[in-house]
């Protein structure tokens, strides 16, 4: 018979019990530690942006709520949309001064 010494190791998945598999569990557990911990807010610069429901952020300092991905609130997809559009908007900015 094997002893436990040091205990389970479950996480938050361990409401799973041994259902699903162990890689998923620990997907689900690492997806849920990085959504239950606080997060930069982008209006007020505080730790302390929460998750309200699916997508949807609120920071609990100044009241600024926003959507973001699911489970973060940024997303690498969003990232790279809000740099795209960022860039494009210098560009213009700069075409119309050389216009001028």
């Amino acid at each position: 018979m094997v002893k436990h010494t040091k205990g389970w190791k479950t996480r938050s998945a361990g409401r799973f019990g041994v259902r699903y598999g162990r890689n998923i569990r620990k997907k689900v557990a690492d997806i849920e530690e990085k959504m239950h911990e606080k997060h930069v807010c982008t209006q007020c610069g505080s730790p302390s942006v929460r998750r309200v429901g699916t997508g949807i952020w609120r920071c609990a300092k100044c009241g600024h709520s926003f959507a973001g991905g699911t489970y973060l609130p940024a997303t690498s997809v969003g990232t790279t949309v809000a740099r795209s559009v960022k860039r494009a908007i210098e560009q213009r900015e700069r075409d119309t001064m050389m216009e001028a």
